[in-house]
């Protein structure tokens, strides 16, 4: 219930900004997909909207239920806000799923041993997109697989937003986790608006779209939400709810390593390490070894020597090469006992970093970044897990 009361309030705020040509999907499970459509059909047709299709996203999943069929679909609800909306027809081959495969006459000019003939050729029939797509759901080798937990195909949102929009045209994706709407979006000329309550989900969608798209695109972006001062900073960092508080150490750790770091996902206590980089370097065990690099972020007012000397500690325990600290506040006495731990030589770049460093969420503000060479192939979120869950999401 209350699930479908937060759903009810969001629904209703997309509506209102929606505008009149506008279409709204949403995508869920079966488990709530009932429930929901009662609510959207209160809000979109009670104010002249439409219930336009039902859509069933087929897939296949490579798994034996005991008591039942295998579920292997998803609902998605097309609604428009009135009857003038956009709607451009997809084609899609006869042949997708178990839908039989039908084949016309078509002729064409060809030549044959020199002559020019008319011949009759076999040739797919393209027919409109019916209301149930068989897309395949993204597998562990996918190449667009970015590891986030509800990921979805780049192929459905596709077909979504060239449906319902024309280049030029604004899409808004209310719970847009890893940005698959976003870089589709981006990749079809469409201006965007993209929402997460997880600053993750935002830097994950930023390295995303500097992967597809380069630091151009990126750079042209507007981030609302983030902080962009200290005041925000501290603000964020003070929030009394646990869950809220800890997406400053989120956004401190990966807007510093520039979204080459990892969160630690660890509940509890998560010892002393908020988040993990891997540094290149070389041995003599192989031509390449990835380092790792703690980093941990801490917002007190005050802090002593003490939090360096378990900074050290925790460096020890894990084998890691280096560490960073990141303070909200400056903190001249931790550095100056930072500079007691020495330096980590990379044999790779032939050059000495300080085995701990601090910074400063002030030097972040004004541009600091980490300078090491850290691997890239690391994700910004682990693999997706059974501890995740799956919640339905919006789609639009």
């Amino acid at each position: 219930m209350a699930y479908l009361i937060s759903m009810t309030l969001r629904i209703g705020e997309i509506h209102r900004v929606l505008k009149p040509t506008g279409s709204f999907y949403l995508h869920c499970d079966p488990t709530a997909s009932h429930y929901l459509k009662i609510i959207i059909d209160a809000i979109f047709c009670a104010k002249g909207g439409d219930f336009r299709n039902e859509i069933a996203w087929c897939y296949r999943k490579w798994s034996i239920q005991s008591n039942q069929f295998v579920r292997n679909h998803d609902v998605i609800l097309f609604y428009t806000k009135s009857n003038k909306s956009t709607f451009n027809i997809q084609f899609v081959e006869p042949g997708a799923g178990t839908m039989k495969r039908w084949k016309g006459k078509k002729h064409k000019r060809l030549m044959i041993d020199g002559v020019e003939k008319t011949v009759e050729v076999d040739e797919p029939i393209e027919t409109a997109a019916p209301d149930w797509w068989a897309i395949g759901i993204l597998n562990a080798n996918a190449k667009e697989r970015l590891g986030y937990p509800t990921q979805k195909p780049e192929e459905l949102l596709e077909r979504i937003i060239k449906a319902s929009s024309n280049e030029g045209d604004v899409i808004l994706d209310a719970y847009c986790g890893c940005g698959t709407t976003v870089s589709v979006a981006q990749r079809l000329n469409r201006n965007w608006i993209g929402i997460d309550i997880t600053y993750q989900s935002i830097s994950l969608i930023l390295k995303r779209l500097n992967d597809g798209f380069g630091k151009k695109e990126v750079d042209k972006i507007e981030l609302n939400g983030v902080p962009q001062d200290m005041a925000s900073a501290v603000a964020l960092a003070n929030k009394k709810e646990d869950k809220t508080r800890k997406e400053f150490e989120k956004w401190a750790v990966l807007t510093y390593s520039d979204n080459r770091a990892m969160i630690n996902e660890k509940k509890g206590g998560d010892g002393g390490i908020d988040g993990v980089a891997y540094m290149l370097d070389r041995n003599e065990k192989s031509d390449t070894e990835h380092n790792k690099i703690i980093f941990s972020v801490k917002s007190n007012k005050a802090l002593t020597p003490s939090v360096i000397r378990d900074l050290n500690g925790t460096i020890e325990k894990e084998g890691a090469a280096m560490g960073y600290l990141i303070t909200l506040y400056p903190m001249p006495n931790l550095i100056k006992e930072s500079k007691q731990y020495g330096f980590y030589y990379n044999t790779l770049l032939d050059k000495n970093f300080p085995k701990i460093e601090v910074i400063s969420v002030e030097e972040i503000l004004a541009g600091k970044r980490m300078s090491i060479p850290a691997s890239h192939k690391i994700s910004v979120v682990k693999e997706a897990d059974e501890s995740y869950g799956i919640q339905p999401e919006l789609e639009l």
